[in-house]
């Protein structure tokens, strides 16, 4: 680190990237030493938004990127299924690694990054920004504290418009997204639930239905974890409204429930009452918890494990799907 602040490159200079790099921007400790994207518009555009200056190098090839400006830290944000060799090289390159989520597409590589993270003693965090959103912290500390008692079902759904707005798009393309729905924006609401419940899928049956393209669009999920918590998933990809996202868990003295950012609790004898801003724990922004791990701060709330177990699940709804079978996941 230079001047006492983090030397940041992104590697993606796309519409996610550009958020991360205001945010990056603004920090008094941080700088961004390097930009990179196979697209020069989407350089052009990711200067233009971040206000980024001028003498910042960019790139069309990330390694090179990585071995002139030798960056203390790496943000990804580039389709899905190049995360894996950027995440791998950059970790190589002796950089701490910001991933947007899925971390990887295949559980062979969720394994090899957790093993380069040990053998490189760098940093990886996932963008899985829930995990700091006051609403869903409420609900994990409840499930663990066990206040409510022990979990026994559990559902969620998440709805897009995502089969239209993704036509043509390198997300309904799989060599580049790894998967439908289920595998984007729907890995969200996998990890999320994963997270809370802490809670390991022991078996998994599934339907998908693809309509005329390649990733799947309907995924209807059912899961039995191994605390004998039962749960139903649906990711909807078609529709015509905006995206919209319910989760709800019952446990033996209450219920939870998470109505579009919204936080419900119901205990016997108290109907449904909403859960209040001073109820909630202090959230934070997934850019300044990778400055402040990187700085011994903070511990990872993200680390490369929820990436793992959140590629396990949609491998196994993926399979279940094509083979119309329940299967068994190892746990």
């Amino acid at each position: 680190m230079s001047e006492n602040k983090i030397r940041v490159a992104f590697i993606g200079c796309g519409g996610n990237a550009r958020g991360h790099g205001r945010r990056i921007a603004a920090q008094p400790d941080a700088e961004i030493v390097g930009i990179c994207d196979v697209s020069e518009a989407a350089i052009q555009g990711f200067r233009e938004t971040v206000d980024l200056e001028a003498r910042t190098p960019d790139f069309t090839d990330y390694n090179e990127m990585l071995a002139a400006v030798k960056p203390d830290a790496v943000e990804i944000s580039t389709p899905h299924t190049l995360h894996f060799q950027q995440i791998m090289d950059s970790l190589d390159a002796g950089c701490h690694v910001l991933t947007e989520k899925p971390m990887v597409c295949t559980v062979e590589h969720a394994q090899k990054v957790i093993a380069k993270v040990k053998e490189t003693g760098k940093h990886l965090m996932i963008g899985y920004q829930r995990h700091f959103s006051p609403t869903y912290m409420y609900c994990r500390n409840v499930v663990q504290s066990g206040e409510l008692g022990k979990v026994h079902f559990v559902t969620a759904h998440q709805c897009q418009n995502w089969y239209r707005s993704q036509k043509g798009k390198w997300r309904q393309n799989p060599a580049l997204s790894g998967g439908g729905q289920l595998n984007d924006s729907g890995s969200h609401l996998l990890d999320i639930l994963l997270w809370i419940l802490e809670a390991r899928p022991k078996e998994v049956f599934a339907m998908m239905d693809y309509f005329d393209t390649q990733v799947d669009i309907l995924t209807a999920m059912t899961i039995k974890f191994d605390t004998d918590a039962l749960c139903n998933i649906s990711v909807v990809g078609h529709t015509a409204g905006s995206m919209r996202e319910d989760v709800t868990i019952w446990m033996e003295k209450g219920t939870l429930f998470v109505r579009d950012g919204k936080l419900y609790r119901e205990e016997q004898g108290t109907g449904m009452m909403e859960v209040t801003e001073k109820q909630l724990p202090k959230g934070g922004e997934k850019d300044r918890a990778f400055l402040d791990l990187i700085l011994g701060k903070v511990e990872n709330a993200v680390d490369a494990s929820n990436g793992l177990r959140v590629i396990q699940l949609t491998e196994a709804a993926w399979q279940s799907a094509k083979t119309g079978k329940t299967v068994e996941v190892e746990l």
